[in-house]
């Protein structure tokens, strides 16, 4: 099956995709907030790419989607159906690096 879309509308959408500042993301940040936490976010000088860093605390928050980092059991963690090699593989490379991270 071919993808429905153009590459260049594909390339549109995709670049969409926020890697920062996602609706969990904010979630998360309010409920902390709201119980007095107060933290950083996306510190540059920790390892992996930090969502929320509770520096008094020395814990940094990584919050990942199921889509990306494949949740094991997770409903929303499926494979898209063209290019399955290529996807694949770039979901084993996602949980490979987050084990290691």
């Amino acid at each position: 099956m071919a993808d429905s879309l153009t590459r260049d509308q594909r390339s549109k959408n995709m670049s969409a995709i926020k890697a920062k500042n996602t609706t969990p993301e904010i979630a998360v940040r309010k409920y902390l907030h709201s119980k007095g936490y107060r933290f950083r976010l996306h510190r540059k000088d920790l390892p992996g790419k930090t969502d929320i860093v509770l520096s008094k605390w020395k814990t940094a928050i990584f919050i990942n989607d199921c889509y990306w980092h494949r949740h094991e059991g997770c409903k929303y963690a499926y494979t898209p159906k063209t290019n399955i090699v290529f996807w694949e593989e770039k979901f084993k490379t996602n949980a490979d690096r987050d084990r290691k991270i």
